[in-house]
């Protein structure tokens, strides 16, 4: 298994964008991320829990969660090779979310296959979820080139992680549950920095920064930095799933339409169509509706209200403001160059 050092040094050319730096190294990250889930002691364990979350792990995406994390620790001049156990980690929280997330949605599509818990049942595929859980903080404290004090800042950066995922997981399903309707702006916005933020921005790179030896400046403001990208990217990823195309459609497309998630284009359209609109809006989001005509008619009173141009820009706007403040805290270097390309990025997909 290649190391994280050799993984970077294997391309010819410096990536030259944060889309290039994902293309280059995903791939051969995901096997080292990989590296880090075990084998059972009975061959049925390995049947029924770790070679199916190996797979599914192995489906994983463009990596990008780890692939900051080193991004982070290279930027403040730290040894990537040091940082190799937390970004796996925090690669382990994401594929738990992802698991247990699709069960609660009773989502059919993951990255373009069936959901984990559609192929191997219910009972099993919370099981793997658990799993990955549990080498969230395990990955991290059996990583011998981490010294102690280091181990317990990181471990309670993943444990505060989980927290807030999981608290805004809670609103997430709660004001779907609940049928509420009365969910403003500035609740999504609250809901969104909790479970996405942290863990796809903020955490990554904070940790990355203090493994690689940052100053306290540097950490909370590469912290700071993912908190306002990776809503920024949440933002994005909610616009994806209702205007996106070949990408979308990996995933369950408008299922979050389906499913009555209160996105940023949704509470804004509820704030701001026609009460005729309005109305409409509230009894498709109610119905559990999956017809494609359906749907594009709750796409369409969203974009006639403004919405979908009101959560771009608003990523927009975000990414640009983020920028700005690394710029003045982080100095110079091909690391912090390939964070700022990452706000672009991330609010960039759909275009």
């Amino acid at each position: 298994m290649e190391t994280i050092k050799e993984i970077l040094a294997g391309v010819e050319n410096t990536p030259a964008s944060f889309e290039e730096y994902l293309t280059c190294y995903a791939d051969k990250v995901g096997e080292l991320v990989n590296s880090y889930i075990p084998h059972g002691s009975h061959p049925d364990m390995d049947r029924y829990l770790y070679a199916p979350l190996f797979e599914y792990s192995q489906n994983g995406g463009k990596r990008h969660r780890p692939l900051i994390c080193f991004a982070a620790c290279l930027a403040v001049g730290g040894d990537v090779e040091r940082a190799t156990s937390a970004a796996a980690a925090i690669e382990h929280f994401h594929t738990a979310a992802l698991i247990h997330d699709d069960i609660a949605d009773e989502a059919e599509l993951r990255r373009g296959e069936p959901c984990l818990h559609l192929t191997e049942g219910l009972g099993l595929a919370i099981n793997m979820g658990d799993l990955a859980l549990s080498l969230v903080n395990g990955t991290v404290m059996d990583d011998p080139a981490l010294d102690d004090a280091t181990k317990v800042r990181v471990v309670t950066e993943l444990i505060n992680m989980t927290r807030r995922t999981i608290e805004g997981q809670a609103l997430d399903i709660g004001w779907a549950r609940d049928g509420r309707y009365d969910i403003t702006p500035e609740d999504y916005l609250v809901m969104a920095t909790h479970k996405t933020a942290h863990y796809s921005g903020a955490v990554p790179l904070a940790v990355g920064a203090i493994i690689g030896g940052g100053t306290e400046a540097e950490i909370e403001a590469l912290r700071n930095y993912g908190l306002d990208t990776g809503l920024a990217f949440q933002i994005q990823d909610d616009l994806l799933n209702l205007i996106g195309t070949e990408e979308s459609t990996k995933k369950d497309f408008r299922n979050d339409i389906t499913e009555g998630k209160r996105t940023l284009v949704v509470v804004h359209a509820l704030q701001n169509a026609s009460e005729a609109d309005r109305a409409r809006l509230i009894e498709i989001l109610s119905s559990k509706e999956k017809d494609p005509a359906v749907l594009a008619e709750a796409v369409a009173i969203m974009e006639a209200s403004g919405s979908v141009d009101y959560a771009r820009s608003y990523a927009e706007n975000l990414t640009s403001i983020a920028k700005n403040r690394l710029v003045d805290m982080v100095e110079p270097s091909e690391s912090r160059a390939l964070l700022i390309s990452m706000a672009d990025w991330f609010v960039n997909r759909l275009k």
